[in-house]
């Protein structure tokens, strides 16, 4: 660990990226122009041409990638996505005292598998979902939270400041995942209470914008008023985050909390609510497009 301190450090650390969508790409980017050496691994070429243009190297496989990297880190799309390019090449090809992290949202379960396979190779692991969106992939505000070994978190711990603000290790293999779960289970309430908001006030004839001046500015204030109330407003519904994507984690939300014995029945409204904005098309679309399920549902009731 030592070795790879230094490395990292001085920036002499190898690092391979693999998955540049919305957020993998700027993140990504962070690290070039931070100076690390980078190898990428996407399954869509074009969309790591900018990546290139900094400086990247294009690995043809995900084996050729890895395998002399430091540090890899996936931040791909789904558990099937993670559990394929962990155990179809990562874990295959990677050199031994290598760090994988893993910054996709996923189950709690798979990154203890992840972990435990890893360590019969002398490989070190870190799940390290975040929190911030397309917003703070871009801005370098993501909030990280790590699960793993802490000496390994410790190492590692000045690439996470480049491209976050906040970075807390949070326990064993798969606590970073199950600190994600939560942070979900806010973001899935919170958004239907801003969007039923929007409906409220303009039903009651309010400037909807000058509502918000003073709801933000108080006790409702959070990031999903500030950042995404004002997408909805402009009818502006890009994805920062897929609903495809929410809807992965709900489930696996869902899931964890029946094995812990929980009903937590404010996230089984959100994740029907967001399997109807997915029926009506909008599944990559932006979480906040929850206000389209929301309207329709709301003009089915007028039309009674």
């Amino acid at each position: 660990m030592d070795s790879l301190k230094t490395k990292i450090h001085t920036k002499n650390a190898k690092i391979t990226w693999v998955g540049t969508g919305v957020m993998g790409s700027p993140m990504c980017g962070h690290l070039i122009q931070a100076g690390y050496d980078m190898t990428i691994f996407t399954r869509t070429a074009s969309k790591a041409e900018s990546l290139k243009l900094l400086g990247a190297k294009m690995a043809s496989s995900i084996e050729k990638a890895v395998e002399e990297a430091d540090v890899i880190i996936t931040m791909v799309g789904f558990p099937e996505d993670v559990e394929q390019v962990y155990f179809n090449g990562i874990l295959e090809s990677a050199k031994k005292n290598a760090v994988v992290i893993d910054m996709t949202t996923t189950k709690p379960s798979l990154a203890e598998k992840i972990n435990l396979e890893a360590g019969k190779q002398s490989i070190y692991t870190l799940d390290a979902p975040v929190s911030g969106g397309d917003v703070g992939a871009r801005n370098k505000t993501l909030s990280i939270m790590v699960g793993g070994e802490r000496d390994v978190f410790e190492t590692v711990l000045p690439i996470f400041q480049i491209l976050g603000k906040q970075t807390v290790y949070q326990g064993k293999a798969g606590s970073g995942q199950h600190t994600k779960m939560c942070n979900q289970i806010v973001i899935a309430s919170t958004m239907v209470g801003v969007c039923e908001s929007l409906l409220y006030g303009k039903r009651a004839g309010l400037n909807l914008g000058t509502m918000l001046e003073s709801i933000s500015g108080g006790a409702a204030g959070c990031w999903t008023l500030d950042n995404l109330a004002p997408r909805i407003l402009k009818r502006n519904f890009d994805p920062g985050f897929f609903v495809d994507h929410f809807i992965k984690d709900m489930g696996i939300a869902l899931e964890e909390s029946r094995h812990m014995k929980l009903r937590l029945q404010g996230l089984d409204l959100a994740y029907s609510l967001y399997q109807e904005v997915k029926v009506l098309g909008h599944g990559l679309s932006g979480t906040h497009a929850l206000m389209i399920a929301l309207e329709k549902l709301n003009q089915e009731e007028l039309s009674k």
